[in-house]
């Protein structure tokens, strides 16, 4: 009877055929892992940060002291805070590989509405690490809010004031932690929303594949082979970040942030978290203010319009696939020049590589 019930339940046989029954294509590899492990982050990071934020104070005057009361004081409060912190890393390592494989294996041309969507889905997360970086109300989050939002001053006729309205007064203040605050525990939940709304895309014609090949005598049931396939790397990923957490929780923060925000004192070199370092130099590699603004938005908008362009699978194509491994190897470099002060010659190959960088995104 039981049985019958639930075969007639439309919510139990939705979730069956989307995650249970999926036809998956039978040649993926574990290049297609990346996106149940992304949905595995994601979830916890929003866990760890709902309990994260039952504990905070956004307050400009307590909110560091509120961290450090959270590492020293609270039960178990250093491993949530440790696993959300190192978990947004974790996030855009899974992140950036997951749509590697994307440029790899030509999503943009064979997946239009999903690539759009995780397009949008990659802002958000990056808007959203931006505003959770600052709360700590360390030096370096201070001063990157300060320096990071201060480029939009460079926007024509509305600039001024559209810092003016982030801020919330004449500099970074209260205001500006309590809004940061409520956008970070917000956005998270669109994020989900919008993973929703990618699923359902992805679902409309399938997965991709390795091979190229959308035909329905290709592909099996998710269940159990592909599942345990997920699983398997699932378990990796917690074990490494365990690891990461136990032994060094701060291997990949900055050390600035040890130190309470100072306004009258800027660090030597602002830098944001090295996730967003490719962008960061592409931002202060162009002379003009506004110029800068534009490229580091189009740094990451620039993805977008590949669906409109015809090409290849990597796979098969000698010449795309070294473009990419090109791509691969200025983003790394890019990575490395941001986290070096502004002088020479960390500026000039910064502006050499940002032009190598969108020259080469086109030519995918």
């Amino acid at each position: 009877m039981k049985k019958q019930e639930s075969k007639k339940n439309p919510i139990v046989n939705m979730l069956k055929s989307s995650l249970m029954d999926l036809p998956s294509p039978a040649s993926i590899s574990f290049m297609w892992n990346f996106g149940f492990l992304l949905g595995m982050t994601l979830t916890t990071q929003i866990a760890t940060g709902l309990i994260l934020s039952m504990m905070y104070n956004p307050d400009t005057n307590t909110a560091f002291s509120t961290m450090v009361s959270i590492m020293k004081d609270i039960n178990t409060g250093w491993i949530t805070r440790m696993i959300h912190m190192n978990g947004a890393s974790v996030f855009f390592i899974l992140l950036y590989i997951h749509t590697a494989r994307g440029l790899y294996f030509n999503s943009p041309t064979n997946q239009k509405k999903v690539w759009i969507s995780g397009t949008a889905i990659l802002l958000a997360v990056m808007a959203t690490a931006f505003l959770g970086y600052v709360l700590p109300w360390g030096q370096m989050s201070f001063w990157g809010a300060t320096v990071i939002t201060g480029v939009l001053s460079a926007i024509p006729i509305v600039g001024n004031e559209l810092v003016t309205w982030i801020w919330g007064g004449p500099s970074v203040s209260q205001p500006t932690l309590n809004r940061f605050f409520s956008l970070h525990f917000l956005l998270p939940m669109m994020i989900a929303a919008m993973v929703l709304v990618h699923l359902i895309l992805l679902h409309e014609n399938g997965s991709s594949n390795p091979t190229n090949s959308f035909t329905n005598s290709d592909k099996v049931k998710f269940n159990p082979k592909f599942l345990i396939k997920d699983i398997v790397p699932m378990i990796a990923i917690m074990m490494l970040t365990l690891i990461l957490v136990s032994m060094e929780p701060h291997l990949l923060g900055d050390v600035e942030n040890f130190n309470t925000a100072n306004p009258l004192i800027a660090p030597v070199h602002i830098q944001p978290e090295w996730y967003f370092l490719f962008a960061y130099v592409i931002l202060r590699s162009i002379p003009s203010k506004l110029g800068g603004v534009v490229a580091l938005a189009l740094s990451i908008i620039i993805l977008a319009p590949l669906i409109a362009k015809k090409s290849k699978n990597a796979k098969f194509s000698p010449a795309k696939k070294t473009k990419f491994w090109a791509l691969i190897s200025i983003i790394l470099i890019l990575t490395w020049i941001g986290a070096k002060a502004v002088e020479s010659p960390f500026e000039g190959i910064g502006q050499v590589y940002t032009i190598l960088y969108f020259s080469t995104v086109i030519s995918l």
